[in-house]
């Protein structure tokens, strides 16, 4: 497909999702004044949203911040929580979130990071969160197993699928450091196959990538293995992270004065869940799942017509914001380097 009509397309179903969130949030019978319910909100429970977006900004930053530090290089925090938000804004502009890994590499590739530590990275960045996600996952279902067998009856089938989606990158990760030939053989095996019926086109281009990226799982794998001190510092950040995004929705509850319909854990839990669900679906900002499975998960938690709103909201924080400032952080990144481009050139 023509990259601009991906591009466009892209765009314009990021537009049709916002349109649709705003038509759910206002056009819902049970709440006679939507404008009055979003004035009345608690605003420090408001602001406990805004804190939830910038602790899982900064601490997605630190994880780059700690592992370029640690092999050297003098990237400040601010640069590293740069690189944090390019991730997360071309994350959501493209399908599957594929633009976002690469987007990051070539940003610390601009601030003197080398692609090959600036993608080992972004490789051990995703392998620790999709190992604490997937573990937080599974920790608070077994806590709140009840209320989300009688919540999410007829759902349960899109978490077991989606649970298992996010922790196969973990174990296929491992095999790649300790089983990397193994691992290999079964690739160029499934490839060649998928060649023969006409899926992969080129087949040798197709081993080149995956070798690629096995060659690179490898060596973040070996690199984290002789450091243990840096592999708890990188799951610390991860964990932190991913509670920042997770435990919104915590805040959006009390914010529109709910209450008695759930408690923290079991929010958490739900958004969580809602979390590995709809993370993996081919669209971009996995738009269209993630607002169908909030209505979904949180039916009945939001009462009183509030759940459209709450949508809203939740997704202003975890998704909207990250595009508004996204532009921005592009525009203000550009600036810097066409300043440093031209200093260096007066040197």
């Amino acid at each position: 497909m023509n990259p601009k009509l991906k591009k466009f397309l892209s765009f314009l179903f990021i537009v049709i999702s916002v349109t649709a969130v705003f038509f759910i949030a206002f056009s819902n019978a049970e709440l006679t004044n939507a404008w009055d319910a979003i004035s009345h909100m608690n605003l420090l429970w408001l602001s406990g949203i805004f804190l939830c977006w910038l602790v899982l900004v900064f601490f997605d930053g630190m994880n780059y911040w700690c592992y370029l530090r640690r092999e050297g290089f003098r990237i400040s925090i601010g640069r590293a929580v740069n690189v944090a938000l390019t991730g997360f804004y071309y994350s959501n502009i493209t399908p599957s979130a594929a633009g976002g890994q690469p987007m990051q590499v070539n940003s610390m590739r601009k601030a003197g990071i080398p692609v090959a530590y600036g993608t080992m990275a972004v490789t051990i960045r995703f392998f620790t969160n999709q190992f604490v996600i997937s573990a937080m996952a599974l920790i608070l279902f077994f806590l709140n197993r009840d209320f989300l067998y009688r919540q999410l009856s007829g759902a349960m089938w899109l978490v077991r699928i989606g649970w298992l989606i996010n922790f196969s990158a973990v174990p296929l990760v491992i095999l790649a450091a300790f089983k990397r030939n193994w691992l290999l053989g079964i690739s160029k095996w499934l490839i060649g196959l998928l060649s023969r019926i006409r899926l992969i086109k080129n087949r040798e281009n197709a081993i080149t990538k995956v070798t690629e990226i096995l060659n690179t799982y490898y060596d973040a794998m070996r690199e984290l293995m002789r450091r243990p001190g840096q592999i708890l510092l990188q799951f610390a950040c991860s964990i932190i992270s991913l509670l920042g995004l997770t435990a919104t929705i915590i805040f959006v509850y009390y914010a529109f004065g709910m209450k008695g319909t759930a408690t923290w854990s079991q929010l958490l839990a739900l958004s969580t869940l809602l979390y590995v669900s709809a993370s993996y679906t081919p669209l971009p900002g996995a738009s269209g799942a993630q607002e169908g499975g909030f209505l979904l998960y949180f039916n009945g938690i939001f009462t009183d017509g509030t759940i459209g709103l709450a949508l809203l909201v939740w997704r202003f924080f975890t998704f909207y914001l990250f595009l508004i400032v996204g532009v921005g952080n592009v525009l203000v990144e550009r600036i810097i380097l066409r300043r440093e481009s031209r200093r260096m050139k007066t040197e």
